[in-house]
This record gives structure tokens, sequence and C-alpha cells, in this order.
């Protein structure tokens, strides 16, 4: 015996001379900080190969789908069961998970025994015992009659279609049950318990045991995003973001990803790190070939590669008096815990262990060879924690990577004996990974019930996105419309066209087509130099453009933008034109043309009534305008008035348009079929070409007029009731005019982003959103601005560009799945938008062919307006619902680049042109 004087040896030379002896002789087994670092790479790159769709079939890391894609938010409830099989022993648990007050999480749970003889029989008899002892499990809990859903995990390696199916690729931890490779496990136990007949689960999530151990700790720390096991085997999972996962269709959100990582190495990338041992160890397994990274790491093989390098060495005569034992000879015979009993460092109780251990082997140990067996464990432990923690810097590393962090923070949940009963393991994990990736704040969390409380979360969370996501849906279908509900918008709009031209029915229609006086658009032969003026936003444009016509047909132009502060639009009418005047002289100033008589066409972007081209009535103000003593007043003579008050230049006014006509005079200098102006912008409306002889209002039969038709106003008697939601109801209550341009407030850019707020308050509040807390920011008016839904729409945007957005609105605990809802609602109602925009144009461009008793019309709308020209989207909906709906017209759409001030100068120069040719 040597216990006595174990203390006393072990600080003696012999101790240094025994470790010395150990290292040189295991070299190839310590590995360097640049070895692991290359290792690193490796597995990111084999990662990457795994992701992609046509490199996946040829990765050995085969980055599994999971069909998990999210974590726990505290707010999951209900009572689940749970079946946790990967290993010859399984648990059934019932978990009742509550959130009165607190999150809570009781668990009973059963382990029941698998027999050596199921593991490796008949693959029905397997799943006949799980059901059976799953039968026994309810029936002591008295909750047989009850239909609960269950979680499945299932620790072996499995391709899944979708939560509730998984297919076994391969058997391992010396598993060989017939029948089942190749199979959906959860088919197999649903035939089983179906076979029983006496009593019926319902099977919602099957998952593996790093999944439940990711759930089981995310449900502690929201920050936990990856899940670790080292113990029997050895895997990892963590949340990919769904752009990178090229077996899934989608690319929102994240989904977990079962890394399968055991598999590292079995294309032979691992060559150059593994020694004879590992392919000792190899060529001994159930599966020779398969899992060599695993053979490295885990439970399953530790002790086993102890006992072959303690072989080796004994027969080299380095150990035991080169005197081996049948047990020492024997596979199996040296544990992995006997690894953990060795290397326990407290009070030299490793030593003793090993002692006892050595002699229960048969062995006759010496101080000396106690040293070196307990150097060899430590060798080959800390080389599997230092492989595992190269991977594992690599999934960091793609994490960080995605978030496009420069330092990120992030939880590691951990199971397994090897972590949690190696007393040294957990210990060099954590510092190798730190030395690895030192921009990485890691938190490691040791999940203390295991994976099956995971899968029971996993099951939890199902249920909550599955309620929460019917919620939702429930609420934006009150936004999506049907095609019979927009063919009714069509219908509605055409009844309210021919009210605003008819004399009699004018006052009454909400629609009011009000007469242009512009009765041609440009044929090509304008020219000269004309001033513009465009008023219709909160800041507007002055400009110089010049008109060529001939063989260089073309429009030069000159522009300064100026601001109206908002003080001025909501002060008097002579404050308003004053301001205007002023910056019209400031422009000519600018220009060098200080004295100069122009013809001026001025784009006056209100609902005006025109009594002939240059005079222009305001109706009424909208787009936030209030100054006083301009409605029910001709806008050119307010205009001339300030001019007169200056007394330093003349403007020769020769038409006033509305934005709409503009932007139609524009197109239509480029192409001869457009005849029909749109602008969806701050507001919207639209203006095209009528026949005479149905614009009642103004004399005269022959040829066409332009219409202003004044759309936005469209719906202010009834006629959107219907489609109307409660967030539409909310958005008019609190604007500056309650009842009125309801189309508009629906369809256009002053309205869009606060139609979205409020559908993002309405989902908060019901705890469908931002679990549930809201931001003071998001509480203020006008706060989500429309250009927030072009850019979140926006296709190249990622999620984690969607969270900024969010972060500024104050929402700084957003999830990923929060960006994915808000990204969702904006598409419903810029969709909605859209496709009321389209509908209402199906009704203008079918008009115009009834009008000319065309079978088919060609016709091309000109448009503007920042909505149009931002949104990723809107376009393309809108043509697609104008096709659908008016199916005998063929529409194309010309956005117009130079505004509408271009228009309204080519307005002048028309009207100059027929002037001057006295057809004035």
């Amino acid at each position: 015996m040597i216990a006595s004087h174990l203390l006393a040896y072990y600080f003696t030379e012999l101790h240094h001379d025994q470790v010395q002896k150990v290292d040189k002789y295991l070299y190839h087994l310590r590995l360097s900080e640049e070895s692991l670092m290359d290792l690193s790479v490796r597995f990111r790159r084999e990662m990457d190969r795994g992701l992609g769709r046509d490199t996946n079939p040829t990765a050995s890391v085969k980055m599994l789908p999971t069909f998990v894609r999210s974590t726990p938010d505290g707010t999951e409830k209900g009572d689940f069961l749970a079946l946790d099989l990967g290993g010859s022993n399984f648990r059934v648990l019932l978990v009742k998970v509550s959130t009165s007050g607190k999150q809570r999480v009781e668990m009973e749970n059963q382990i029941y025994d698998i027999p050596e003889h199921l593991m490796r029989g008949c693959g029905s008899d397997l799943f006949d015992h799980i059901a059976d002892c799953l039968a026994d499990f309810l029936e002591k809990l008295g909750i047989k009659d009850k239909k609960l859903p269950l979680g499945f995990t299932f620790s072996f390696p499995c391709q899944q279609t979708k939560l509730d199916e998984s297919v076994l690729l391969s058997w391992t931890k010396g598993f060989k049950a017939s029948g089942v490779e190749g199979k959906d496990v959860v088919s197999l136990l649903r035939k089983a318990i179906k076979k029983r007949g006496d009593f019926d689960i319902d099977i919602v999530t099957v998952i593996n045991d790093t999944v439940g151990t990711m759930m089981t700790c995310g449900y502690d720390d929201q920050r936990c995003e990856i899940g670790l096991i080292i113990g029997t085997g050895t895997n990892a999972c963590y949340m990919e973001e769904m752009r990178h996962l090229e077996l899934v269709e989608g690319d929102e959100g994240r989904m977990c990803v079962n890394t399968e990582w055991g598999a590292f190495g079995d294309d032979g990338s691992l060559e150059d790190l593994r020694t004879d041992f590992d392919r000792d160890i190899d060529a001994g397994s159930l599966n020779p070939g398969k899992q060599l990274f695993e053979k490295m790491i885990s439970g399953m093989y530790m002790g086993e590669l102890v006992r072959l390098i303690l072989v080796k060495m004994t027969k080299e005569g380095l150990l035991f008096q080169g005197q081996t034992t049948p047990d020492l000879l024997a596979s199996g015979h040296f544990q992995t815990s006997f690894v953990f009993a060795i290397e326990n460092e407290k009070d030299n109780e490793g030593l003793l262990s090993t002692e006892k251990i050595l002699i229960g082997l048969g062995l006759t140990p010496s101080a000396e060879d106690c040293v070196a067996t307990q150097r060899v464990c430590q060798i080959v432990s800390t080389r599997a924690a230092h492989l595992c923690s190269a991977a594992l810097t690599a999934v960091l590393r793609q994490i960080r990577d995605n978030k496009a962090a420069e330092r990120l923070r992030t939880t590691v949940g951990v199971d397994g004996s090897v972590y949690k009963n190696h007393p040294q393991f957990g210990r060099r994990l954590h510092k190798m990974v730190r030395r690895l990736v030192p921009d990485c704040d890691v938190r490691f969390l040791r999940s203390e019930d295991g994976s099956s409380k995971g899968s029971a979360m996993v099951t939890a969370v199902a249920y909550r996105l599955a309620t929460q996501q019917a919620e939702r849906q429930r609420v934006l279908d009150t936004l999506r419309l049907s095609r019979e509900q927009l063919l009714e918008v069509k219908r509605r709009m055409e009844e309210q066209i021919c009210r605003g031209l008819a004399r009699e029915t004018h006052q009454q229609a909400s629609v009011k087509m009000l007469p242009t006086f512009v009765r041609s658009t440009p044929d090509g032969t304008e020219h000269g130099d004309f001033l513009a003026l465009d008023l219709g936003g909160t800041n507007f444009r002055v400009l110089l453009v010049r008109v060529r016509s001939g063989k260089r047909r073309s429009v030069e132009m000159h522009n300064k933008i100026y601001a109206i502060p908002q003080d001025t639009m909501q002060g008097t009418g002579e404050e308003l034109f004053d301001h205007i005047v002023n910056c019209i002289a400031d422009f000519l100033e600018y220009m060098g043309m200080k004295g100069s008589s122009l013809p001026l066409g001025f784009t006056f972007s209100f609902p005006c009534k025109q009594n002939k081209l240059d005079e222009g009535v305001l109706l009424k103000w909208t787009k936030g305008f209030k100054a006083s003593g301009c409605e029910g007043e001709d806008v050119v003579g307010l205009l001339k008035d300030a001019v007169r008050r200056r007394e330093d230049f003349d403007l020769d006014v020769v038409a006033v348009v509305n934005d709409t006509v503009g932007t139609m005079m524009t197109c239509g200098y480029e192409d001869p079929h457009c005849e029909v102006g749109l602008i969806v912008g701050t507001g919207t409306n639209a203006c095209y070409m009528e026949e005479m002889r149905n614009v009642e209002l103004v004399e005269g039969e022959e040829g066409r007029m332009c219409v202003n038709m004044e759309w936005g106003a469209f719906g202010d008697q009834g006629e959107l009731d219907d489609v109307s939601t409660e967030f539409d109801r909310a958005v008019d209550e609190l604007s500056a005019y309650p009842g009125k341009q309801r189309y508009e407030k629906m369809i256009s850019g002053m309205y869009l982003g606060e139609v979205v707020r409020n559908v993002l308050l309405d989902f908060t509040a019901r705890g469908l959103l931002f679990r549930g807390r809201l931001s003071e920011r998001l509480k203020s008016r006008g706060i989500f601005e429309t250009r927030f839904l072009s850019q979140i729409e926006s296709d190249r945007l990622a999620l984690r560009q969607v969270r900024s957005i969010l972060q500024h609105l104050g929402l700084t605990s957003s999830t990923c799945e929060d960006s994915i809802l808000v990204k969702e609602v904006c598409s419903v109602v810029s969709r909605r938008a859209a496709q009321l925009c389209g509908a209402g144009l199906a009704a203008v461009v079918d008009r115009i062919r009834q009008n000319r008793q065309l079978p088919e019309l060609r016709v091309t709308v000109g448009v503007d307006g920042t909505l149009y020209k931002l949104h990723p989207h809107f376009s393309t909906i809108m043509l697609e619902t104008v096709r659908d709906l008016a199916p005998q017209c063929n529409v194309s759409l010309l956005q117009s680049e130079d505004g509408s001030g271009k228009g309204a100068a080519l307005i002048s120069a028309v009207a100059c042109r027929l002037r001057d040719a006295g057809q004035h």
C-alpha cells in the first residue's frame, strides 16, 4: 500500500519527472492555441457547407433544421408531458409551467430502463416498451384520461421536416434497434400508443437533447441561444438566421440548428489531429468511421481512450513494471467515471482514487504509476475540453457575425455527465473559449433539469406561438381585402365618378371630379422658357424650365427647394403667400433673372374648383395646412396680391394645376399614351382625360378635358365603412379633419405609419408583441413614420436593421420574433393601401375604355409621390390589382422623374402654344 506516502511523494522530483515523461509520450494529444484556432476555422467552414443546399449532402457537419423558431419569453404556461430518450434509460415527466406573478416550473418524473435486448433488437418492440412506460406514468399520476401536449426529446441524429416529424439518420450511443433508421420516430411512437388504445396524447414537438438544454436554460436566461451537450455523446445547437438556412424555405427570423458536430472529421478533415489511440477507439466501436469528433471528446469513449494509452505504455514497460492484467486488457473496463474520480484535486483525493481504481483492475501500482495515470487522464480530458472549445468558438463567431456585433454577449446552456461530473472539464472549456474569442462575453449556464424540461418548454413555446399567431392573424385579417371586396370598392368608385361628373349630383358626390381646363397633352412642338411653382407639402419648389422643340426636343430644368415653417402653414393666408413670393424673388435673383416676367405654371396640390385654366378656388386645406383666409378664395389671386405687396417684380400666371395633372403632363411628354396622373405620396389623388360630353360642369361637348378627381375624399359618405378597421377609425378621429379624406387615410404616406403604430399598440396591449411592454415613444402620434414601412419591407434589410428601427422607437428589448411581426404588420397595411389604390385606378382605366367603346384599352399612368417611389412593393401590388380588376385594359406605369413642377411648366407651354395658335 502506498497511500500513506502519497502526500509526501506528491511534491518530489519524481512527480515532476513522471508528468514530463507522460507529456512527452502523449505529445500529439496536447494541442496548441494555434492548432485550436485552425480547427475552429475548419469547423466554421464545415458549418457553412452544412447550411448550403448544394454542399449539405457532402458536409460532415449536417446543420439540421429543428423547426424551433423561438426561445422562451417567460409568458409560457400550461401542463405538458415530456419524454426524454437518449441513453440506456429514459425519463417521462409532467411539467407544469405557470406565470402567476413569477415564472414557475414544477416537475414530476420517473425514470425507466431500456433493456439491452430492446436497444439492439426490433424497433417496434422498443417503441412498444416506451408506450407501456408512458401509460404506467400517466396511470400513477391519475391523468390517463387527459390528452396533454407532449414534447419528445430524441437525442440521436435526425432529419426534421417540421416540428413534429423527425427521421432517424443513424443510431448512436450503442443503440442498434432495427427498422427505425430512415423512419419518422414520432410516427413510430404514435403507432405504439395507438396499438395500446387506452390513452392518447398530442405529440407537438420532437427535439434533440441539445435543443432541450438550450430551451431549459432559455427559460431562466433569455440571452441563451446555444445548447451544448458533453456527456455520453457530444453535440451543439444554436439559433441561426433563417437567411443562411438554405435547407428551409423562407428567410425571416431565426431557427435553431442542430449541428450534429459529433460527425465532424468523418470526411478525413481531422486526420492530422487524430492519434493511433483514436483510430483504435474507432476500429473497436459499433460505427467505425463515424462520429470521429465525438470519439475524441465524449464520455462514451474517454475512459476507453485512457485504457488504451495505459495498455500501450505498460506493454512498452513504462507503467506497472510492464505487467498487464485481464481487466486492463478488457474493452470498457476503464470507465469514464474513473477519469472523474482520478482528476479530483481536492486534498489529493484524486491520487488516492487512482490507486484504488488501479488495484481494482488487478494491478499493483507504484506511486509513480498513480501520478502517471492521473496525468494521462488530465491530458485526455483537457484535449476533449479544448476540442470542444474550438468548435464552440466557431459557433460564437457565427452568431456574432450574424448580429454584426463588435462584442457578443450570449449564454450557452450546458448539460451532460462529463460537463457536470468531471471536476475540471468546465473550467478548462470556459478558459479556452475566452482565450479563443476574447470579443465574446460568454456565460455558461448549467442545465439543472436536463433536456426533458426543455422539450416541455419547446412544446410550451410552440403552444404560445400558435395561440399568439392565431390571435395576430385574426386581427390582421381585418386589414386583408378579398378580391370581392376590391371589386366592390372599384364599383363604388365608378358610381362616385358618375355622381361627381353630373351637374345634379356633383354637390353630394364624395369624388368631386373637378374640371382643370387642361384640354390637351403635349404634342412635342412646345418651346420657350417658363417658370413653375410646385406647392403641395411642407416644402415647395421654384423652377425655371426651358422647353426645346424640333429634332433636339428637350426639357432643361433649374430648381430650388424652400421650406414652409409649421407656423406659416397654420398662420394667415397673407403670411403664407408672402413667404411663397419672397422665395420666388430669391430664386429669380439666384438665377440672375431679377425683373423678368415669364409665363408661370402654378402646381397647387389641394382640392380646388377651377372655372378657367388660370383660376383655382381652394375648396379645403389638406395635408396639415390650416392657413386662414384661403378656403373659398382664388389662389392665383392670392399669389398676385402678394406679388403686388412686394412691388419689385410681376408674374404672368398662365395656369394653375393640381400635382396629378402636372404628373400626367410630365409623363405625357415622354409617352403619348399617358392619359392618367396618379400621386401616392403624403396624400393621394388621380386625374385623367375625360370626354367633354360627360363633364357637365363645363360648357361644350367636343374633345376631352383633364378631370382632377380629388379621390382622397372617396369614402367620406360611408363607401369604405365595411372595409375600414378600428385602426383606421383611431387614425381618423385624431386627425386634423375627422371624417374627411377617408380613402387617402387608408392609402397615403401621411397616415400609413400611424395605422401601423395603432396595430402595434393593440398587439402590445394584448401581450402579442414586445412581451406586452410598451415604450413611451411608441405612444406618441406620428412617431412611426411611413418611411419606416419602406425601410422595414425592403428585401435587402436584415432583421437586425429592423430591430435598430425599433430601438430608435424606444423598444430596446425587442426580439427577433418582434421584428418579424412588425414587418408582417407593415406588409399587410401597405399591401392593403396598394390594393385600394389599384381598385380605384381600375375604375378609372375601365371608364376610359368604356367611354371610347373599346374592347381593349392601352393606357399609361404617370405616377409620382414618395410612397410610390420609395416603397419596395407598392407599385407591383398596385399594378397586379389593376390588371386583375380591369383585365381588358393594358395598363403601364410610368414614374414621373421630374415631379409635378415640370408638368406645370409643360401645361403653361401647351397653353401658350394654343394661345399663340389663336385657339385661346
